[in-house]
């Protein structure tokens, strides 16, 4: 005779879904942006007055066009000393990241701590219908994990 030692069978009650934790909970929607005729000077003077090392380049529609960075900033200091021309008139259309990877307001943030890991950026900007609505960074990531119950860490 064979017993049974798994017990009193009882039905399993479907687990309650787990809300999507989405990016657009999460991001940034008042962003500094820039326009790409503005000079280097101009954002560099935003960037140390905001506390911000970057953002979103848009047209009059709001359209993403590229992102600038400090880094890109340091690029037209260099490129002046080189030249031996202290004055930085390059346009941030010249020195921009129009290459810029995007994410959609829906998407999960896990997903988006995935895209953060795998791509090395420090921040992404948030697009819906052709227009920009936002950013999310790698702290905003964080502050949606920290906010997390730990019976909420089901994909």
């Amino acid at each position: 005779m064979v017993k049974n030692y798994r017990g009193i069978q009882v039905e399993q009650t479907k687990e309650a879904e787990v809300p999507s934790i989405l990016v657009a909970d999460y991001m940034a929607r008042r962003l500094v942006t820039f326009s790409p005729d503005q000079t280097i000077m101009e954002v560099m003077d935003l960037l140390m007055q905001k506390k911000i090392s970057g953002g979103p380049v848009v047209n009059e529609r709001n359209e993403l066009l590229g992102m600038i960075s400090e880094g890109d900033c340091l690029k037209e200091v260099v490129k002046g000393k080189y030249n031996n021309i202290p004055i930085m008139s390059g346009k941030v259309s010249e020195h921009m990241a129009s290459n810029v990877i995007t994410i959609s307001p829906d998407a999960n943030v896990f997903d988006a701590a995935d895209m953060f890991l795998n791509k090395r950026r420090r921040r992404f900007p948030v697009i819906e219908n052709g227009k920009l609505i936002g950013q999310i960074s790698q702290k905003d990531i964080m502050r949606a994990i920290k906010n997390l119950k730990s019976e909420d860490w089901k994909r």
